[in-house]
């Protein structure tokens, strides 16, 4: 049953909050990665930006700062729109990543594996926006 045209009835409160500590997780550990593999995440900075390495300790930063906000209810909607947006800011990595066939640390990576992590971007941004209420998934 769809109520509002967006949520679905067994969708409730309870499940999103499990969401986003999922994601608060993901993210907090995905944050961290960014220090521990700073050279791993520099390789798929697009070649045009300036300072790499700069560029994934500042990601990693919000990233951190993101899993934060999601732990927290204050302003949760205006996380989920930030992290959705930040989501949108790193496609290019993953668009560069893709197309130069770049593997992942030491594991080299098919074509459609990479595509794929492209493609569920878009799911990911979704998912953050429902989970977190922000838009267009704000309650009325």
């Amino acid at each position: 049953m769809v109520s509002g045209g967006l949520e679905v009835a067994c969708a409730g409160p309870d499940m999103k909050r499990s969401v986003q500590l999922v994601l608060a997780l993901f993210f907090a550990v995905a944050g961290v990665l960014h220090f521990y593999l700073d050279d791993v995440f520099a390789n798929i900075v697009p070649p045009v930006l300036p300072f790499p390495i700069a560029i994934v300790w500042i990601t990693g930063v919000m990233e951190l700062g993101f899993a934060l906000g999601l732990m927290l209810t204050y302003r949760l909607s205006v996380t989920g729109l930030l992290l959705g947006l930040y989501l949108l800011a790193v496609l290019p990595a993953n668009v560069y990543m893709a197309m130069a066939g770049i593997p992942l640390g030491q594991i080299e990576l098919g074509a459609g594996v990479l595509w794929g992590r492209v493609a569920l971007q878009f799911p990911l941004i979704a998912l953050v926006l429902w989970a977190t209420g922000a838009p267009p998934f704000r309650s009325r």
